[in-house]
This record gives structure tokens, sequence and C-alpha cells, in this order.
């Protein structure tokens, strides 16, 4: 007989410090190539340097930050050859992922898609929601293939795409057209047509990689 009374799983506080230091990375708190400095972010986050150095660690196996011996640990650093291996491994997750949606309720995951591309079309003329809305289409989309391995490895390619935004918003402009590509790849998944999601999703991760390695 199965029980459902029993101890509730807690987060570890090494998992919870990798989150924080996660987002502190994605959203150009910590910049790329800056160094990681244990006194200092150990005081910041109010916890001992044991559970900090286990939190850095789970950062630097995802690839996050990079242990460089006798300097120290560093933010990876965004170079155009970075960008465009990143691109690679995600248009990998994101193809996977609508190809396996595809197969599936196709119909009901179009329209939470297209829920928030009506969103990133109301907040154009704001280019910060509208990028943040543009993440969330593409969490959406790998959540919707309902596989763990493929959200677990996007959440640090994601984190590595918020980076290149951050580090690079100038070049990534262009909110209307990325309202209008958002729309067909929807669409597409919609329609349950899954060669054309899968060649909207290239044309879409090429014309990414341009934006942020043309300057």
């Amino acid at each position: 007989m199965t029980s459902y009374i029993e101890p509730l799983a807690q987060e570890s506080t090494p998992s919870i410090i990798a989150d924080k230091l996660r987002q502190a990375i994605a959203h150009g708190e910590l910049k790329p190539g800056a160094q990681l400095g244990e006194a200092e972010l150990a005081r910041q986050l109010g916890v001992s340097r044991g559970p900090l150095r286990e939190g850095m660690q789970r950062l630097t196996q995802e690839g996050l930050l990079v242990s460089i011996r006798n300097r120290g640990l560093f933010v990876i650093d965004m170079t155009k050859d970075e960008i465009r291996d990143m691109y690679l491994a995600r248009g990998a997750i994101e193809r996977a992922a609508a190809q396996k949606i595809v197969a599936g309720d196709h119909e009901a995951a179009g329209e939470e898609l297209h829920g928030l591309v009506r969103k990133m079309s109301d907040a154009e003329g704001d280019p910060a929601a509208v990028g943040e809305i543009d993440i969330a289409f593409h969490e959406l989309l790998v959540h919707l293939a309902n596989s763990s391995r493929l959200s677990r490895i996007h959440r640090t390619l994601i984190t590595e795409t918020r980076m290149c935004i951050h580090a690079l918003e100038a070049t990534y402009s262009g909110a209307e057209a990325r309202v209008t590509e958002h729309q067909h790849i929807a669409e597409a998944i919609a329609a349950g047509d899954h060669l054309l999601a899968d060649d909207l999703l290239v044309a879409h991760m090429d014309d990414a990689i341009t934006r942020l390695t043309t300057r």
C-alpha cells in the first residue's frame, strides 16, 4: 500500500546556491569572464564556504564556470565560436522536443505556445520584456516535450543564451521579426507539421547566431 505521509523532499543548500549563481550569471550580475571570489560570495549569500564550493562545483560541471589552475574560478566567456556551439546544442534539443510534441497533443501545445507569442507581441517596444518572453517560449517548448533529460540539458543552454543576450543586447534587436518567427513555429507545431517546425527552428537558430555574432 502506498503511503502519502512521508518526509518532504527539501532542496539542498548547495542546490539553492547553484541556482542563485546560475541566475546571477544568466542576468549579467556575474559577467562573462568574471572571477568568483569565494569569501565575498559566501558573505553575500550568507552561507559557509563548504556548501558554496559544492554549488560552484555543480556549475563547473554544467560548463558555466571554468577553473583555471593557480588563478581561480571564472564565469565562462561566450565568444563567437562558443555562441555558435551553444546554438548547435540548443537546436538539437529543441528540434527533438518539437518532434516529440508533434507526436502527441500538438494542438494543445501549439495553443500554449501561441499564448506566449501574443504576450511577446504585446511587449513590442520593450526589448527586455520581449527577450524574456522569447526565452520563456523556448523553455515552454522543451517543457511540453515532457522529457526530464531534455529539460535538464536545456536549462544550462538557456542560461548561456541569457548571457549572450545581456552581453550583446545592442545586436539582438528586431522584436517584430522575432514575434513572426515564434508565431510560425507555434503554428507548425499546432498543425502537427514536424518537418516545417524543424525547418523553422533551424532558421530561427541561424538567425539568432547571425544577430549575436555580428558586431
